[in-house]
């Protein structure tokens, strides 16, 4: 008798977890945040981050090496189809700072398992056109 090839859980992967988006996180590390100039500041975006939230406790933040802050963005959907789904909104996506200031970034990410990760970021190298 043939062996059946084990079936596919009833939901497909939902990247709800560390484990399920950390490979993801890692591979877009350069992506996790960008600087737009915009009429007349500068956004600090996290929209790929937010793409990707669930899974994560915290996203912590300082520009130019002032102290963290937290990034209060919308929280996970978890019990819908689409949990990672952006629809407030209301929430944003970015944080406004005067146009030019932003020099440089961190980003703490915790993860949901316990581990953390980070990145260093200058204005030149997440500056949008």
């Amino acid at each position: 008798m043939l062996a059946l090839p084990a079936l596919a859980p009833a939901y497909a992967q939902q990247f709800t977890t560390a484990e399920e988006i950390r490979p993801i996180l890692d591979a877009t590390r350069a992506n996790w945040v960008s600087v737009r100039e915009f009429d007349g500041n500068d956004l600090l975006d996290f929209t790929h981050l937010m793409d990707w939230r669930c899974g994560l406790d915290s996203i912590r933040y300082s520009v130019n090496g002032e102290p963290s802050k937290t990034w209060q963005g919308e929280p996970c959907h978890a019990d819908e189809a689409k949990p990672n789904a952006i629809k407030s909104p209301e929430q944003p996506l970015h944080a406004v700072y005067p146009l030019g200031s932003i020099e440089t970034v961190k980003i703490d990410l915790d993860y949901d398992d316990g581990t953390t990760d980070s990145a260093s970021y200058d204005r030149r190298s997440i500056l949008m056109p």
